[in-house]
């Protein structure tokens, strides 16, 4: 069995469920982590948001540079092989971009400049980028291949944007838990559960445990967006692993 995980950012798949990845390429499996925000820092200004979290990335403009070779470390950890695609993450986007048509007058207007706006739904500028990307993907998955998405837990729009594109497929999805939001988002998955979908728990060894935990450290620069210290964050997926009693994913019923 082939297994291809989107990961709406170069660090998603490796924190959400690095364990299981690791578990299932142990057992022969073949997987692949395909990230869609991987694209380049655009050229011309950026926000002043964007400019804080590279601050505190430490990256510079070679932010998405440095990531995706973050990205490699990790996936080589987990033994997976990795694909970047070229949408910038959201928070580089702008009206008059490539995927953000608008007119000159409003080209230097950036689509998603504060924590709020990356936390809430697409930008009416963006209505097509789901469906451009459901064709990208379309042509680029092996037909057989269990695909698995986020359950866009959190609700962050590069999240939101890679689940319409895989919904938009008209594939059986398999669908994983976005962590850490997932750890204030019980009640969300619990209203899941009642509805029907179907869970399946995945278990995962203490080496999965160590794999996953190296995957998320080789994130480096990502790692004081959630936890002071790469100590903090093993603490951390160890309690989250213990919590669950493995890795889940769900899929919705069959009507």
């Amino acid at each position: 069995m082939q297994w291809i995980y989107l990961s709406p950012h170069l660090d998603d798949v490796a924190l959400s469920c690095g364990g299981l990845v690791r578990e299932q390429t142990r057992a022969g499996e073949p997987v692949g982590i395909w990230t869609i925000c991987a694209g380049d820092v655009p050229d011309g200004p950026l926000s002043p948001f964007a400019e804080s979290l590279h601050a505190r990335w430490q990256t510079g403009l070679q932010a998405l540079a440095h990531r995706r070779q973050e990205d490699i470390a990790a996936c080589a950890r987990l033994s997976a092989s990795y694909r970047h695609f070229p949408i910038p993450d959201c928070i580089y986007r702008r009206a008059g971009s490539d995927n953000s048509p608008a007119d000159d007058a409003n080209q230097s207007v950036f689509l998603y400049d504060t924590r709020e706006a990356i936390f809430g739904p697409l930008h009416p500028a963006e209505a097509g980028l789901a469906r451009q990307l459901a064709v990208e993907l379309s042509q680029a998955l092996p037909p057989a291949a269990e695909l698995v998405c986020p359950l866009t837990l959190g609700g962050h729009v590069d999240h939101r944007l890679t689940r319409l594109a895989a919904e938009g497929l008209g594939r059986r999805l398999w669908y994983y838990a976005d962590y850490p939001y997932a750890m204030e988002e019980t009640d969300q998955i619990a209203a899941l559960e009642a509805s029907g979908w179907q869970k399946r728990l995945f278990p995962v060894s203490q080496a999965g445990l160590e794999a996953w935990q190296e995957a998320v450290a080789a994130h480096q620069s990502q790692i004081s967006t959630f936890w002071p210290d790469l100590a903090a964050m093993r603490l951390a997926l160890a309690a989250y692993l213990d919590s669950l009693g493995g890795v889940p994913l769900w899929r919705k019923p069959i009507e």
